[in-house]
Order: structure tokens, then C-alpha cells, then sequence
């Protein structure tokens, strides 16, 4: 895909990412004054949701465009249980920044529509019905483009569609703005796509719009684009894999003799805390350069093992994406579970563990164990080689598989637990997850692992191949494009 674009308002800035020239827009505090020109012809902005993006994307805009004569309203389901919440953040019906749903839609120049997407299938007819004519419906996730193509439908041709989209959750993408508060330019990256723009204003408010959530850079890519690796992204290494990794080390290194705290630590702990920190900072071959050369040859084994079971599974899930089985999938489950709800992971004997160590936890103590972080590694990059391969452009497959993933996600599995996660996420990440994280699991278990007890020997064409990898040097450049805040985590 081509990533150029013209803005009236914002500087566009080229930058090079393993050879090939892409286009950003830097964020910051500074440009908010920039906001109303921006949003030129917008007076109230509609945030329709309250789930995980929507308290964050709306609190964010709004403390963004204080001062000015835009109004921000949260549109809610008649009697829906989130109007306490979004109350005490600072919305209220006496105030104008709260109603219900199809009235805020109805009179809203700018529709940022971040209701489930079970709901935005279930929903959209009537969405779109309520849309007026020359508005602008927001997208934060493709989704709902998936979901019309499937059906063979379409937007409405009389207003502009375009997307915004955090490379982080909700909480993320509100922390990191308050913290931005002290550190210019903290936030969450996000993409932003053009899907229809009527009226030649598409991309300067779909820009507005990312600047005002606090991302640090914005890079363009389309809205199927962004579905595919999203969903994608999160049934692999963002939530699917890691939580299958997990839980196959663990049983692992139990059958090693380890004890059920050695061997979350050495799984788990590992893994969100100091694989995840030395990425974050630092990059994927990084965590290989800190080992010493025994540890090398132990990451070595593990990553050469692990690296074709876990591409085949993040081929085939990429291909159920793309072809849109993995979208069918979310909409029945949402029939599914309007009767019968999705159960929970916790329970099991890991995650419980998990708790105890929590609680207990001494950051200092926890390993960077070369054999977990062979097989994460593996599957990390298995990830990243299938985006590229189907065409992704650098900027969506570094934050994508790798920045949301080390900045975002894990931070909070770090401080609540990944069954946490898996369990309170959104209905299409939990679904995903539920789904493949077994499949990595079978697939480490029953092939890597197995040709590590008979010994086989490494691949080094795959380890040279990790080593010099292109990824390393965009993922460098980045990562130097964001202030280097780490997230503060709050309960």
C-alpha cells in the first residue's frame, strides 16, 4: 500500500523503515491549539461506547479540546449500567455530554463509533440510517468494514469513513495521556486509514483526531489493512500465543522438576517482565545479545525449535482473517453469549499460582530465562515474517506485533495476570485467544519441544536470519519516535 497523504494542518514527516519510505505525523501537547482548524466544520464530537477505548478516547478529546467550542458526548443504550461511569468521569445528560445513543449519533458531526463489534455487526444498519448526511463516522478498529464486505454491503456513500486506531488498549492509551501531562508526546501510537472522504476534509480529522488522543506519531494504513493484522495480531503474540506460550512452559518446566512458583516465574514473570522491558526499550535481538554465550545456545535451540510450529499456526490464522472466518466467528459468538456467556480461564492451576506470585514479587529476582525467551522470540518474529510476507507496511507490523505488545498489553498482564486479560478483554480478543491459544500450545508441545528432548539440531539459516533481520532497525526507528516513558501501571 502507499503510505502518502496530504495535511492542511500538520507537518508530515518521511521517515525509512528497513528500506522502504513512509510518512508519520509527530504528536504533542504543542498541537493541540491546532485542534479546532483541524476539526473545521466539527462542533460536537459523538463517542459512542463505553467499553475499553471509550472512556479512554473520550476523556482524552475532551481534556484536548477544553477551551474550545467543541463538545465531546458520550452516547449510550437507553439504561445501560456505563452511565455511572461515564457520570463520574465528568459526562452528565444535565451538562449535555451524555444521551442516548441514536439521539447523539443523530446530531453529531463526528460519529466515533467504539461499541463492540459484535454490536457494531448487530447494530450498523441502523447506525448508518441515523448518520447525517456530510458527517464523519470514526472507526477505531476495521472491523465493521470486514463485517459489511462480508455480507456484501457497504457505508454510506454521503459521508466520510475513516479510522483511528491505538496500538494499545483503552487504559493504555489514558495513562499514557495523563502521563503525557509531564512528558510531551507520551501516548499511544495509533494508525489512521481514509476509507471515503466526501468532503475533502477526511484526513485532517481522522489526523486531529489521533493528536487529540495523545499518540505520539500516527501512520496511515487502510482500514482492511488495519483489521487484518489487528485481529490477527491479537489471537497471535498480543494475547492468543503469549497465553499459549505460557501455559506450555509451565506444565514444561513442572516436568522438569521445577515447582509450580519456579516455573511461573520462569514462564510467565519471564515473559512480561524482563523479555518484555529489554524489548520495549531496547528491541527483539536484544534480549538474545543480553545472554551470555550458554544461555545463547539454550535461546538458540528454543528459538530454531519453536519458529515453523508457530509460523504454521500464525498462517492459518492469518488466512481465517483474511478470508473473513475469524469475523463470522465474533458475530455468532456475540448471538452465543447474549444467553449463554463466555466462561474464564483463571481457574486453572497456572493462573491461580500466578496470584500467589504476585503478590509476592520481587522485580530484581525474576529471570530472563534464555529458553522462554527463545520460544517468544520465535513466535514474535514467525508473526512479524507472515505481515510482511502478506504485504503489511513496517510502521503497522512494528506496532502491531511488537510496540503494543511490549508497551500496552503485557505491562498490564505484569501487574493483574494474563488470564486477567484474556478474561476482561474485549468479546473478539477473548474469543481469539480462547481459540488459538490451545494451538499453540498443542503445536509447541507436540513439535518443538519434542525435537528439543530428541536433540535435533539447530537451524542456523533461522538463526542467522533472526539476527539480521530488517525488523531490528525499523522497530529501532519506532521506538525513537515516542518519548521513552514507560507506563505507569495504577490499580
Amino acid at each position: 500500500m502507499k503510505n502518502i497523504f496530504e495535511s492542511k494542518i500538520f507537518d508530515r514527516e518521511r521517515i525509512s523503515l528497513a528500506g522502504t519510505e513512509e510518512y508519520i505525523v509527530r504528536g504533542g501537547r504543542h498541537l493541540f491549539s491546532k485542534l479546532p482548524e483541524a476539526f473545521d466544520g466539527i462542533e460536537k464530537i459523538g463517542v459512542i461506547g463505553w467499553g475499553s477505548q471509550g472512556p479512554a478516547q473520550a476523556q482524552n478529546l475532551r481534556d484536548s479540546l477544553e477551551g474550545t467550542d467543541i463538545t465531546v458526548k458520550i452516547g449510550l443504550r437507553a439504561g445501560s449500567s456505563s452511565e455511572v461511569a461515564a457520570e463520574a468521569a465528568g459526562f452528565s445528560k444535565s451538562n449535555g455530554t451524555l444521551g442516548e445513543m441514536f439521539e447523539v449519533i443523530r446530531e453529531s458531526d463526528l460519529v466515533l463509533l467504539l461499541i463492540s463489534d459484535a454490536a457494531q455487526a448487530e447494530l450498523y444498519k441502523e447506525i448508518f440510517a441515523a448518520i447525517k448526511p456530510g458527517a464523519t463516522l470514526g472507526l477505531s478498529h476495521g472491523f465493521l468494514l470486514g463485517h459489511v464486505t462480508n455480507v456484501a454491503d457497504s457505508f454510506p456513500d454521503n459521508i466520510n469513513v475513516i479510522g483511528v486506531c491505538p496500538k494499545g488498549m483503552g487504559p493504555s492509551v489514558r495513562r499514557l495521556y495523563e502521563q503525557g501531562k509531564e512528558v510531551n508526546g507520551a501516548g499511544i501510537n495509533a494508525s489512521f486509514a481514509i476509507q471515503q472522504d466526501v468532503d475533502g476534509k477526511a484526513t485532517d480529522y481522522a489526523l486531529g483526531w489521533a493528536v487529540g488522543l495523545g499518540a505520539p506519531f500516527a501512520f496511515m494504513t487502510t482500514l482492511e489493512s488495519e483489521y487484518k493484522s489487528d485481529i490477527f495480531g491479537e489471537r497471535g503474540i498480543l494475547l492468543g500465543a503469549v497465553h499459549g506460550i505460557i501455559e506450555c512452559l509451565y506444565r514444561r518446566y513442572l516436568e522438569l522438576d521445577m515447582n509450580e512458583i519456579e516455573a511461573f516465574i520462569n514462564s510467565a514473570e519471564s515473559i512480561t517482565g524482563p523479555i518484555s522491558k529489554i524489548i520495549s526499550r531496547d528491541g527483539i535481538k536484544a534480549v538474545y545479545d543480553s545472554l551470555n554465550d550458554n544461555e545463547k545456545k539454550v535461546f538458540e535451540r528454543a528459538y530454531s525449535a519453536s519458529y515453523i510450529p508457530a509460523k504454521d499456526i500464525v498462517l492459518e490464522i492469518y488466512d481465517d482473517v483474511a478470508c473473513g472466518n475469524e469475523i463470522r466467528s465474533v458475530v455468532n459468538a456475540g448471538k452465543r453469549h447474549a444467553e449463554f456467556p463466555m466462561g474464564k480461564i483463571d481457574g486453572t492451576r497456572p493462573w491461580q499460582v500466578g496470584i500467589e506470585v504476585r503478590g509476592n514479587r520481587d522485580e530484581i529476582k525474576i529471570p530472563l530465562n534464555p529458553f522462554t525467551a527463545g520460544v517468544y522470540c520465535a513466535t514474535m518474529m514467525a508473526q512479524i515474517d507472515v505481515l510482511i510476507e502478506k504485504g503489511h507496511p513496517y510502521s503497522e507490523i512494528v506496532n502491531e506485533s511488537v510496540i503494543e505488545c511490549v508497551d500496552s498489553l503485557n505491562p498490564y498482564m505484569h501487574f493483574k495476570g494474563v488470564a486477567h486479560m484474556v478474561d476482561n478483554c474485549s468479546t473478539t480478543a477473548r474469543l481469539g485467544s480462547r481459540k488459538w491459544a490451545p494451538r499453540f500450545d498443542y503445536n509447541l508441545t507436540q513439535q518443538a519441544f519434542v525435537a528439543i528432548d530428541n536433540t535435533e539440531s539447530v537451524d542456523d539459516t533461522l538463526i542467522e536470519a533472526f539476527k539480521n533481520h530488517k525488523v531490528h532497525d525499523a522497530l529501532a526507528v519506532c521506538a525513537g519516535l515516542r518519548p521513552n516513558v514507560d507506563i505507569s501501571v495504577v490499580a
